[in-house]
């Protein structure tokens, strides 16, 4: 990152939020430092809502264990049965 910073364009994703690096890292210093030098100067897009991957994951899994499947969508429709 010291050799990039302010010299490059760099694209970075994650699934988790700023308040856990310190925690993922092992070292909330060095979190903070990297964060410090990402976030300068940086356009954060914020996405949300279901993944690509997840959604096949979704359907796969689906389709493997399809009565599981049935009885999560009964239990979040909130219908009250069950299989």
């Amino acid at each position: 990152m010291n050799r990039r910073y302010e010299h490059a364009s760099t694209v970075l994703t994650s699934n988790q939020g700023f308040e856990r690096w310190g925690e993922i890292l092992h070292d909330e210093v060095m979190a903070a430092a990297l964060l410090d030098r990402l976030l300068h100067r940086c356009h954060i897009v914020n996405i949300r809502g279901n993944s690509y991957r997840m959604r096949r994951h979704a359907e796969l899994s689906k389709a493997i264990h399809p009565t599981a499947a049935r009885a999560m969508s009964a239990e979040r429709s909130g219908d009250g049965k069950t299989l």
